[in-house]
C-alpha cells in the first residue's frame, strides 16, 4: 500500500476479521489472566488496527471502510457487553468466549477453502500465497502446542485446521508448482 499508494488488490475482510479474532482473543487472555496471549494478541491487534487505518487512508471508498470498521466497533462493544454484564459467573464467561474465539479462529481457517476449489481446477496455484502458507502453518502448529502445553481444548481446537488447510496448500504447491502454468514459454540464449 505504501509502495503505490493504492489499496487495489487489496481485500479490507481479512484486516476486519483478524483484528476481531485478536482482540477477542485479547478478551480471553485477560479473562484467563495469560500474559503470553495478552502480549500477542495486544501486538496483533495493534498491528491490524494500523493495518486498517493505512488501507483507509488509501482507499478511494472511504466511507465504505468507514462504515464497515464502524461495524466492527458496534459488534464488539455488543460482544463486550454480553460477556460482562450479562454473564456473572466469571467461569460462564471464559467458557463462553473460548468457544466463541474457537468458532471465529476455525471460520478464518476454513475461509480460504474456496481458493483452494479454483486452484484443483485450474491446477495453477497463482492465487495462493507460499509465505502466508508457512506463517499460517507456523503460527497454527505454535498455538496449538501452546493450548496442549496448557491443556485449554479452546486454545488447542480451533488451530488445528490452520495446520490441515495448511498441509493441502504445501501439498498443492508440490502438485501444481509455482511457474508451471506460465502463459509464455522461457526464451533460451
Amino acid at each position: 500500500m505504501f509502495t503505490t499508494k493504492s489499496v487495489e488488490n487489496i481485500q479490507f475482510l481479512p484486516f476486519l476479521t483478524t483484528d476481531v479474532n485478536n482482540l477477542s482473543w485479547l478478551g480471553y487472555g485477560v479473562l484467563k489472566q495469560d500474559w503470553t496471549l495478552i502480549a500477542v494478541n495486544t501486538a496483533g491487534a495493534t498491528l491490524q488496527t494500523l493495518y486498517i487505518l493505512v488501507y483507509l487512508y488509501y482507499s478511494p471508498a472511504k466511507r465504505q471502510v468507514l462504515l464497515r470498521s464502524l461495524l466492527l466497533l458496534a459488534v464488539l462493544a455488543a460482544g463486550y457487553g454480553y460477556f460482562t454484564l450479562l454473564i456473572e459467573d466469571a467461569r460462564t464467561r471464559l467458557a463462553r468466549l473460548g468457544l466463541f474465539c474457537s468458532v471465529f479462529t476455525i471460520s478464518m481457517y476454513l475461509s480460504p477453502l474456496a481458493d483452494l476449489a479454483k486452484v484443483v481446477r485450474s491446477r495453477s496455484t497463482r492465487c495462493l500465497s507460499f509465505p502466508l502458507t508457512v506463517t499460517t502453518f507456523l503460527a497454527s502448529t505454535s498455538w496449538t502446542l501452546y493450548g496442549l502445553q496448557l491443556h485449554d481444548p479452546y486454545i488447542t481446537v480451533p488451530n488445528v485446521p490452520g495446520i490441515v488447510t495448511s498441509a493441502v496448500r504445501f501439498w498443492l504447491f508440490w502438485r501444481y508448482p509455482p511457474g508451471q502454468d506460465k502463459p509464455y514459454r522461457a526464451l533460451h540464449a
